[in-house]
C-alpha cells in the first residue's frame, strides 16, 4: 500500500511588528520629524491603532503620526523583528509547513504595497515575494495558523479556519488572554511547538 503523506501546515505571518518592527520605526520617525511634540513611549503604548493613542493625547498628533508612516520609504527602511527572518527560514524548510506572509495594507497604500514587496525580496528573498497575500480581510485566507500582533481580527467569516496566535508587541503586551487562546512572546519562544501542534489536523 501507498505510504499517505501527511498534509502540511499551513501558517500565515504577519508582517508589521512580527516581521518588521513598525512601532519601533515609527517612533524613531516621529521623534525625528517632530522633535518638539511629545510622544508615546513604546511601553507606554496601549491599542492596535497607534492613531488612537496620539489622537487622546493631543488632538493634532493623529494626523502627524499618519504622516509618518504613510511617507514613501517608511516600510521598506523597517528593520526586522529580532529572529524573524531566521523563523520564516527555517519554517520554509521544514517538512509538511507552508508558510506565507499575509498581511493588510494601508488604505492610503501608494508606498505601503510597493514598499512591502521590496521588503521581504530585500530580506527574505524572491522566494518569498511569491508567498505573499496582500488582503484586508484576513478572514477569508484558508490557514492553520495565523500569527499576527493585532488581538481582535474580524472580516467576512465569522469564524475564520485559522487558530489566530497573538505575536506578542509593546502595544498588546499587557492584554490578558482567554485560557484558550495562544500567544507567542517572540520568535525565540515555542513557534515549532505551536506547528506542531497542528500536525494531524484539517482546514
Amino acid at each position: 500500500m501507498a505510504v499517505r503523506r501527511a498534509r502540511a501546515v499551513r501558517v500565515l505571518v504577519d508582517m508589521d511588528c512580527v516581521l518588521a518592527d513598525f512601532e519601533g520605526g515609527l517612533l524613531r520617525s516621529f521623534r525625528r520629524r517632530f522633535p518638539a511634540d511629545p510622544h508615546v513611549p513604546l511601553e507606554e503604548r496601549r491599542g492596535f491603532l497607534v492613531c488612537e493613542q496620539y489622537r487622546a493625547l493631543r488632538p493634532d498628533l493623529a494626523d502627524k503620526v499618519a504622516s509618518v508612516y504613510e511617507a514613501p520609504g517608511f516600510f521598506l527602511d523597517l528593520e526586522p523583528i529580532p529572529g524573524a527572518l531566521e523563523a520564516m527560514r527555517e519554517m520554509k524548510d521544514m517538512e509538511d509547513t507552508e508558510v506565507f506572509i499575509c498581511t493588510s495594507p494601508l488604505m492610503k497604500y501608494e508606498h505601503c504595497v510597493r514598499e512591502k514587496y521590496r521588503w521581504v525580496e530585500k530580506h527574505l528573498g524572491p522566494q518569498f515575494v511569491e508567498r505573499i497575500i496582500l488582503t484586508r480581510d484576513k478572514t477569508v485566507v484558508l490557514g492553520d495558523l495565523l500569527i499576527d500582533d493585532k488581538d481582535t481580527i474580524q472580516g467576512q467569516e465569522k469564524t475564520p479556519r485559522w487558530e489566530h496566535i497573538l505575536f506578542t508587541c509593546c502595544h498588546n503586551q499587557h492584554l490578558a488572554l482567554p485560557p484558550t487562546r495562544r500567544r507567542l512572546l517572540s520568535w525565540s519562544d515555542n513557534w515549532r511547538e505551536i506547528i506542531d501542534s497542528k500536525r494531524g489536523t484539517s482546514l
